[in-house]
């Protein structure tokens, strides 16, 4: 494992470089990270802004804003002044340097910024303005960190989770929080379900069906709680979790409401069907989708959207998923789904015994569309480079086996 420094002890060597050895801020922190780096010491957590390592007139270094920020923001709430205005500039200037990138994250987070924003999130639950603030800077500061996170921090959330239900614009933050937290974190995801996040979850679906910034944000949130993906646990929930999202939220009838209702969004209806995707656990689940006319859907939205890559991919990766089902596997076969690899097929058949048939089909720019898809999709490789050859045109045939020229030897 590579090892870890502290901010402080990077701060220092650099400030050090600058005054024993003169050196201006850009070598200063070359020569830091040189040094750290040839001693096997990970800085993807270290803050390296050059403009960071300029002094105040005293000569002495100056504050990482953000560490500023957390500072005057607990000045603010120890002093018991709630002001509105200097709250939220404080607020904006954690969340700025939170969004810039990981280190940042860190740097707040071990200088007290959870501790500071979970008491004003506590103060602030009357005033919508200064609790949305609050809420955004959250986001960004345990964006990556859902160690930060105690219960007192989950209890908070799970409380703002039910008191802002008909608020789609704090709920839809609210459900941002509660989802960074779950991210690659098992024992938080199991701490928020066992206050029955998942039926808060898609009441909410259900509730807000025309709400499509917050309907993706649920539908982020639920794939969370399906993923298997905090290394530091054996093994997780998420196949239990993908369970009671659909048998105690009935959610995949809520989904498929919502696909019918937004079937002119595209990038709704790519969330909603990413999320079908991890929802498809169980051969029964799959079969429910078909039956309530979910393939059909997916299908019309698929073909409806076919030059727009990004329904295209969200709709192959739910129909994949439900191609568990060997009913299904019909259905999709009835609705067109397995066409590609077959019209190469019947290209082919047009020309192998009537050549003459290959200019018509050339002149209709199929050349081009053959090689996009054989480019695209690898599961059409053979039927793609047969229709090529057939109609003359260039293509990369492949020896698979070349003989040895040698007998077998035998034992």
């Amino acid at each position: 494992m590579a090892k870890q420094i502290s901010q402080q002890t990077f701060d220092e060597v650099v400030h050090e470089n600058m005054l024993e050895f003169d050196m201006d801020a850009e070598e200063a922190v070359n020569d830091a990270v040189q040094q750290f780096e040839s001693q096997g010491v990970n800085l993807s957590i270290i803050v390296k802004d050059l403009t960071l390592y300029a002094t105040d007139g005293d000569g002495s270094p100056q504050e990482h804003p953000v560490i500023a920020a957390i500072k005057s923001l607990s000045s603010v709430l120890e002093n018991s002044e709630l002001c509105a205005t200097n709250s939220i500039d404080y607020l904006i200037i954690i969340q700025k340097e939170c969004d810039i990138d990981l280190a940042r994250r860190c740097l707040a987070g071990s200088n007290g910024a959870y501790p500071v924003l979970l008491q004003l999130m506590t103060s602030a639950q009357e005033n919508i303005e200064i609790l949305k603030c609050v809420l955004t800077s959250f986001c960004a500061l345990v964006n990556g960190q859902p160690d930060l996170i105690n219960t007192e921090g989950i209890d908070l959330l799970i409380s703002l989770l039910k008191r802002y239900k008909d608020d789609p614009e704090t709920l839809s933050l609210i459900v941002r929080a509660i989802r960074l937290n779950c991210v690659k974190h098992e024992s938080n995801r199991q701490a928020f379900i066992q206050q029955d996040l998942i039926i808060s979850l898609t009441d909410s679906l259900k509730k807000h069906k025309s709400e499509p910034s917050l309907i993706k944000e649920i539908c982020i949130g639920l794939r969370a709680l399906t993923q298997d993906d905090d290394i530091r646990v054996p093994f997780g929930k998420a196949h239990d979790n993908a369970k009671t999202i659909v048998t105690e939220g009935d959610a995949l009838r809520a989904i498929l409401q919502i696909c019918e209702e937004h079937e002119n969004n595209i990038s709704v209806l790519a969330e909603l069907f990413l999320t079908l995707a991890c929802l498809a656990v169980r051969n029964e689940f799959c079969k429910e989708t078909m039956d309530r006319g979910g393939v059909k859907l997916i299908m019309k939205a698929f073909n409806g959207g076919i030059k727009d890559k990004g329904i295209v991919r969200q709709a192959l990766i739910v129909l994949k998923a439900l191609a568990g089902n060997d009913e299904v596997k019909v259905e999709i076969a009835k609705l067109g789904g397995i066409e590609l690899k077959y019209a190469c097929m019947a290209l082919r058949n047009l020309v192998t015994r009537n050549q003459e048939n290959s200019t018509a089909i050339l002149a209709l720019g199929a050349e081009s569309l053959i090689n996009d898809a054989l480019g695209r999709h690898k599961g059409v490789e053979d039927e793609a480079k047969a229709v090529l050859r057939d109609l003359g045109c260039k293509v990369d045939l492949k020896e698979l086996w070349k003989g040895t020229g040698q007998k077998l030897a035998y034992d």
